[in-house]
Order: structure tokens, then sequence, then C-alpha cells
């Protein structure tokens, strides 16, 4: 096992203060949304890339895949919303193994009523904080860590057995 390469308090500071930003962040736009529109934040992640998907259909593992939620987790997510009325499950026609999920005309309906005031929240406690260039630096910074991360973190070659 190696060495811990432990945080020196100008790193330490740093991670707590994304930490603080991304929990503080979550928090207000998820307690914005329920009030403004009946919505969860687990509800508007799934409701938009369907809204914007081809006859507001897509598959199950894509539907997952686009918001990086595991199997069991989408699942029951679809299975609230579709005992709502915002999403329908349908057999996949050219493969009997998959499903679809479909947004529903209330499910349409949901969502676009609440993306005005989700996108007005947004800019208000994040871009309206921010200027274009820090915008450019953080987008740089973001993709770079997302580019740098494994798909899988513990594959033997980044994880000690």
């Amino acid at each position: 096992m190696t060495e811990a390469r432990w945080l020196d308090a100008r790193e330490a500071r740093l991670w707590q203060s994304y930490r603080d930003a991304h929990r503080e962040l979550m928090r207000a736009l998820e307690s914005r949304l329920i009030g403004n529109s009946g919505l969860s934040g687990a509800d508007y992640a799934l409701l938009h890339p369907l809204s914007v998907a081809e006859d507001g259909v897509l598959r199950t593992r894509d539907l997952g895949a686009s918001v990086g939620w595991e199997r069991s987790r989408l699942s029951h997510q679809v299975s609230r919303m579709e005992k709502r009325g915002l999403v329908c499950r349908e057999e996949c026609v050219s493969d009997a193994r998959g499903s679809m999920v479909r947004l529903t005309d209330l499910g349409r309906n949901a969502i676009e009523a609440a993306a005005p005031d989700h996108v007005d929240a947004v800019r208000t406690y994040f871009f309206d904080h921010l200027s274009r260039a820090e915008q450019d630096q953080l987008t740089a910074v973001f993709d770079r860590i997302v580019a740098n991360i494994p798909a899988d973190p513990c594959a033997p070659a980044d994880c000690d057995e």
C-alpha cells in the first residue's frame, strides 16, 4: 500500500468549498423546484432528457446513462413518476429484453411549466456570480477533471487489492 498523499491546507480549503457549494446549490435548487413546481430534482433530471428526446421516448438504459444512475435507482424513480402519470413504460419493439420510458402529456406539461423557473434559479444561484471568463475557466477545469476520472475507479490499476 502506498503512502497517503494528504491534502495541504489550501487544497483542503478548496475541496471543502467545492463540497459546500455543491451541497448548498443542490439544496437550494431542489427546494425551489419542489416549492414552485411540485417536481423533485430527480423528477426533473429524468423529465429533461425525455423532453428533448425524439418523440419523448428513450431506452431505459440510455435514460439511466444520461443521468448517471444505477438501474435500481432509475427503476424506483420511474415507478414513482409512472404512478403520478408523468411517464409510462413500454416494451422495446427492436429488443424484447429492453424497455422504453415515454414522457406523457402530463409529464411534458410539468417540465415545460417548471423549466423557466428552474433556469432562473440556476442563473440566480450560479451564473450571476461568475464572469464570462470564470465560466470558461470552470468549464475547462470540470471537463478536464471528468475526462480523467476512470470509468471504473476500483479497477485493479486504480485500487489496492
